[in-house]
């Protein structure tokens, strides 16, 4: 007699065994246009918060859909650590920080120094430091302030800024790159 010790197969179980083999089937893009208008068949995002020792490698969109628990897993991790506040992130921050990082061709995860903010700790930023815009887009869900270490601040923000898709903010000096899907602009040294 044997015994069944099979276990049920769960939708994210087999989305993650999915995408383990679409990861080695990814076609390299030449560029992020491509990629952000919907090129390729995945799309992934590796960060790491600094600040609580988190951590997310996910494929959060697989054939043109986003998947709400890995985008589930990056709102938490984005989150505004300082009131534990959690909101949904504008998925177009997402498809640019994703990009930007595929372009720099590393499996390095992205470090996050910013994510959300809510408007207590983004004015009592302000109050501290002249840099932090009053409406700034971190309070929408819509900014964050990366790292990724092998690569300098003018190398992210050129990967970025390929993307033609949102504001890239070059802070050399703190060494970061502020990225977010507002207007295209571009500032800092």
């Amino acid at each position: 007699m044997t015994k069944n010790n099979t276990k049920g197969i769960t939708r994210r179980g087999l989305l993650q065994a999915f995408a383990a083999t679409a990861v080695a089937a990814t076609p390299t893009y030449a560029n992020a246009f491509g990629f952000l208008k919907g090129a390729g068949d995945i799309r992934r995002l590796r960060m790491h918060s600094g600040r609580t020792g988190e951590s997310v490698d996910t494929i959060y969109w697989i054939d043109g859909e986003y998947i709400p628990d890995a985008l589930a897993e990056i709102n938490y991790l984005m989150r505004d650590w300082r009131s534990d506040s959690v909101i949904d992130i504008d998925t177009r921050n997402i498809d640019i920080m994703a990009a930007s990082h595929n372009l720099l061709e590393t499996d390095t995860p992205y470090l996050m120094l910013s994510g959300y903010r809510s408007p207590k700790t983004n004015a009592m930023l302000r109050s501290r430091s002249r840099s932090v815009a009053r409406n700034s887009l971190h309070m929408q869900g819509q900014a964050a302030d990366l790292r990724l270490n092998g690569r300098n601040v003018a190398q992210i923000s050129k990967a970025a800024i390929s993307c033609s898709a949102g504001g890239v903010g070059k802070y050399s000096r703190s060494n970061f790159v502020h990225m977010d899907c507002g207007p295209v602009r571009i500032w800092g040294r």
